[in-house]
């Protein structure tokens, strides 16, 4: 077991936002987080990594990273393991980056805080990397604000993975880009899973994409946890009428 949940319940300045919600990530397993924008998903994902932010508490429950209780780590645990055994994609990657430094410069100095490297280290191993998702060694020396949607994204998986991170969260990756360049992530982020070993949780709206890519899928509403199961428990035997609706809804 990668990842245990348990009781999870968030506020943001003293409301509550998600509620009691429970689920379990095993090595290598991509599980996908799904249901309506606002219901709470991305929420969650920030609780784990650590990056609920101003007014964001965890008001009850546990969370388990690989054995250890990390619930409420302390900023200077926290960072230890964010980057290096947790990475982050956001939903917009080109928006997470610095926009007056160049990309490389960026991600190296973040290597630098959990491994000993080399620049010429961290160019040899990110060369690796974007070779396999798809992206110029170039990009190293380019500015956020020069990228298009879909190399932003794949600099941030590059950002996300460098270090093998045994977890990795991903915050509607896909949501802003287009029908082509979505299906050029979805299958890096699958491949990334075939190479590493990774386990992922992945946030959508979107349940085609939670079809194709998951092992177990979790249904939120509100803040609260409808269902969760298996990919084929979920799209072929769904037990909750809401879980039916969406399913309706996308055509599934």
């Amino acid at each position: 077991m990668i990842l245990q949940v348990e009781d999870l319940s968030v506020a943001y300045y003293g409301k509550k936002i998600v509620r009691d919600v429970n689920f379990s990530v095993e090595k290598g397993e991509i599980l996908v987080i799904a249901g309506e924008s606002g219901s709470g998903k991305s929420t969650i994902l920030k609780s784990i990594g650590g990056l609920l932010g101003k007014g964001g508490n965890i008001i009850d429950g546990q969370i388990f990273f690989d054995g250890k209780e990390i619930t409420n780590l302390p900023d200077s645990e926290r960072r230890k393991i964010s980057g290096d055994s947790i990475g982050y994609i956001f939903q917009n990657a080109g928006a997470s980056f610095c926009p007056i430094r160049k990309i490389g410069e960026q991600i190296f100095e973040s290597v630098k805080s959990h491994r000993d490297w080399s620049k010429n280290d961290f160019i040899a191993r990110a060369e690796e990397i974007m070779l396999k998702i798809n992206l110029k060694p170039e990009i190293l020396e380019e500015y956020p604000f020069k990228l298009s949607g879909g190399m932003a994204q794949r600099a941030g998986i590059l950002a996300a993975t460098i270090l093998e991170p045994k977890l990795l969260l991903a915050d509607e990756p896909t949501s802003a880009l287009d029908i082509v360049t979505q299906a050029g992530v979805v299958k890096e982020l699958l491949k990334l899973r075939e190479r590493l070993k990774i386990s992922i949780i992945l946030v959508t709206h979107d349940l085609k994409i939670a079809k194709f890519m998951a092992d177990k899928v979790l249904i939120i509403k509100n803040g609260s946890q409808i269902e969760f199961g298996t990919k084929n428990q979920i799209f072929n035997a769904p037990q909750e009428l809401y879980t039916r609706e969406l399913l309706e809804a996308a055509n599934l």
